[in-house]
């Protein structure tokens, strides 16, 4: 069965950076979409980054516009891991960030930004950024 376990999160001041990973058991993550989304308190959840699959650590990449230029999504198959790479972060970043998968491997090219694609998720790690 597969798991995904999210770290990196934290406290960090306005224009800090941070690298959140997700690694992965129960299954090798090249062949998988995988997504980043987040949840701010008394929002919904949103997609942040989203990474197709890939056989030798690159894959298609889309972005949430809030996020685009700042935010960068990529993948160590020799880890089993993906990774959020986030620069110069706003206050409004704030939230519980999931990473989440597809139970079916391959797909189309382009990461799906749909909640509804995904049947993997973690348990969220906590981003707080204070301004």
């Amino acid at each position: 069965q597969v798991q995904l376990v999210e770290s990196g999160g934290g406290l960090v001041q306005a224009g800090g950076s941070l690298r959140l990973s997700c690694a992965a058991s129960g299954r090798t993550i090249s062949s998988y979409r995988m997504g980043w989304f987040r949840q701010a308190p008394g929002k919904d959840r949103e997609f942040v980054a989203g990474i197709s699959w890939s056989l030798n650590n690159g894959g298609n990449t889309n972005y949430a516009d809030s996020v685009k230029g700042r935010f960068t999504i990529s993948r160590d198959n020799a880890k089993n891991t993906v990774y959020l790479q986030m620069n110069a972060l706003k206050p409004e970043d704030t939230a519980l960030y999931y990473c989440a998968a597809p139970l079916k491997p391959w797909g189309p090219g382009s990461p799906p930004r749909r909640e509804n694609d995904y049947d993997v998720w973690g348990q969220g790690t906590q981003v707080t950024v204070s301004s």
